[in-house]
């Protein structure tokens, strides 16, 4: 049987989309799997509101494991002289969203570290030339914190969406996480400025960070209220095992799924994905992660030889499979949950193509 107080504060989040930060507080600190389970039947009726059984399938091309930033927690940090460094060229990275679209892949999401080697024109000509080839797809890029200009560059080079993850909205942990020549106010601003340009904006957070407390948790949330972005991405904290936080425990399946639930309470027209790290954690998370709420999984089209290379955290995923497999793959494991994968560009509901500025 749930448990009184929380079902009242699901019911009350399933209504109104929002709680008090003492309830959101005792929600997350007196879940039980009762509470869990009702959570998540919850959000599936959110979810099935707007999408139906659908989940989207995004190709995603690492195409640099190159990057000037220190985050303490990443595997790509500038500091880790045993990462092994690529970065792949312009016709690589178009030979990799050809495979997927042959595959039937309609969004490509353009993920590298803040490899500072690829000039704003490179970029720019990166997504001119993939939507001059491929114009019925939608490109999300994933790159960093950038200037006001540069966002405004890449869109209207062509660019649809841009993922960056404010990773936490607390001050305090957000400083302990990064260097001091990273601060939240920039990561905000990025943030703002991406959402006031037209890009359709992702954020999201570390589940269990080292040092994250609830209170933590309930911060992320309300930023997230104010912010009001398209996409929400979490995952577990994973430690790596060449960063400063290498004996860490890492961030739990059950505590991030249930934030999901909350999340799609929260935001019932999100595109919310099931992430790699869940699945890293746990061999059935991205399954999880769907009947929880989440409505979109990313599989990987870097090329085989470096995706192994692009390790952010310990034990990675679907290093070694090919796209194909890795789609074919998803397919089946989503129909036997009761979802059908969809590989349209699956834009935020209300949003769609823009008209690029810029030619080749």
């Amino acid at each position: 049987m749930v448990q009184e107080d929380n079902k009242r504060r699901i019911d009350e989040l399933f209504a109104n989309g929002f709680l008090s930060k003492e309830d959101f507080k005792k929600l997350i600190d007196e879940r039980d799997n009762e509470s869990a389970e009702y959570l998540f039947e919850k959000a599936r009726i959110r979810q099935h509101e707007t999408f139906g059984n659908k989940v989207y399938l995004r190709g995603i091309v690492e195409f640099s494991s190159y990057c000037k930033s220190n985050c303490l927690y990443c595997g790509l940090r500038r500091d880790n002289d045993n990462a092994e460094r690529y970065h792949l060229s312009e016709e690589e990275i178009l030979a990799c969203c050809r495979q997927g679209h042959a595959f039937g892949f309609r969004t490509f999401v353009l993920q590298s570290g803040e490899d500072l080697s690829y000039s704003d024109e490179d970029i720019c000509h990166l997504i001119l030339s993939i939507k001059k080839e491929m114009p019925d797809c939608a490109i999300t890029l994933s790159i960093g914190e950038k200037t006001r200009e540069q966002y405004q560059m890449y869109y209207d080079a062509g660019a649809d969406r841009y993922l960056l993850r404010h990773e936490t909205a607390s001050p305090k942990l957000y400083q302990k996480l990064h260097p001091a020549d990273q601060t939240l106010e920039n990561r905000i601003r990025c943030l703002k400025d991406l959402r006031d340009i037209g890009y359709q904006i992702g954020a999201g957070m570390m589940i269990q960070a080292p040092g994250q407390t609830t209170d933590d948790l309930v911060t992320d949330l309300y930023f997230l209220h104010d912010l009001q972005p398209h996409m929400i991405g979490i995952g577990p904290f994973i430690p790596h095992h060449d960063t400063p936080f290498r004996d860490e425990k890492a961030g739990s399946v059950e505590l991030t799924l249930y934030m999901l639930g909350i999340l799609r309470l929260m935001f019932p027209k999100a595109l919310i994905p099931a992430t790699t790290a869940l699945g890293t954690i746990d061999q059935k998370g991205r399954e999880m992660g769907i009947l929880a709420g989440a409505n979109v999984i990313m599989p990987n089209l870097s090329p085989t030889d470096v995706r192994g290379k692009y390790l952010l955290y310990n034990n990675k995923i679907c290093t070694g499979e090919d796209a194909a497999q890795c789609s074919l793959c998803m397919s089946g494991r989503m129909k036997s949950i009761g979802y059908e994968t969809v590989i349209t560009r699956g834009d935020a509901p209300g949003k769609g193509p823009h008209e690029a500025k810029m030619n080749i």
